[in-house]
């Protein structure tokens, strides 16, 4: 049975038989039982250590010593609140506090931190709206009520969809989806078969019934128009 120590991006503590790429803790968070109690932390200083530093061994839940918590990764650990220990993570600690752009002991860092990293009333993780375009890669965030990890991503502009693309507007529908471009009227009345002006010109795209949408529905329904209209030429 595993312990209940891998912390998630929402602060969580769950049991996971995996211990991830770091450790670290928030004090004393379990009982002589082994299982965590309310509390999900006895200190400001929530730390992230790297697992093995000059060969030593402990309990991860030693009699009223600080409860070892683990993280899938750094991502993990910083989404969490935690910041790089300034004794086994030296380097990664400076480098950390240099980002601040202000000269902070570690325990006044602590403080600015930890109110930040959590609601005083409710006692749950602060979140905040920002611009996805305003993030940098390993930025955490909540999609469709799951953490993701912000990495590798391109903002296009309406101008730049119609540029790269040819999206009239930067329409990514090929068109509004409006009443009197609808069903029998899209893209234009006289061509809602996907059959275009000039043989063998077919409509399969966001242009065509039933829309835009990732749904493969316009492509389906013209390719069953051309081979419809293959067997009638050749049998």
């Amino acid at each position: 049975m595993p312990l209940q120590n891998r912390v998630l991006p929402t602060q969580d503590i769950v049991a996971d038989p995996g211990r991830g790429l770091l450790m670290g803790n928030r004090g004393c968070l379990h009982g002589a039982d082994r299982r965590l109690g309310t509390t999900r932390w006895r200190s400001k200083a929530w730390i992230s250590c790297v697992l093995d530093f000059q060969g030593r061994r402990r309990d991860p839940m030693p009699p009223g010593r600080w409860t070892a918590l683990f993280f899938f990764d750094e991502a993990v650990a910083l989404a969490a609140g935690h910041r790089p220990c300034a004794y086994c993570r030296r380097r990664d600690f400076l480098l950390y506090a240099d980002a601040w752009g202000r000269h902070l002991r570690a325990p006044e860092m602590d403080a600015v931190l930890h109110s930040q990293r959590v609601e005083s009333r409710t006692r749950r993780q602060r979140t905040t709206t920002q611009n996805l375009a305003d993030l940098p890669d390993g930025a955490m965030v909540r999609l469709d009520g799951s953490p993701a990890l912000v990495l590798g991503r391109q903002v296009l502009s309406p101008l730049d969809l119609e540029r790269q693309f040819g999206l009239l507007g930067g329409d990514i529908f090929h068109g509004a989806l409006t009443l009197n471009q609808l069903f029998s009227a899209r893209p234009m009345l006289g061509h809602a078969d996907y059959r275009g002006p000039l043989k063998g010109l077919y409509h399969c795209g966001s242009g065509a019934h039933p829309g835009g949408g990732v749904t493969g529905a316009p492509g389906h329904n013209a390719a069953k128009a051309i081979l419809g209209d293959h067997r009638a030429l050749f049998g």
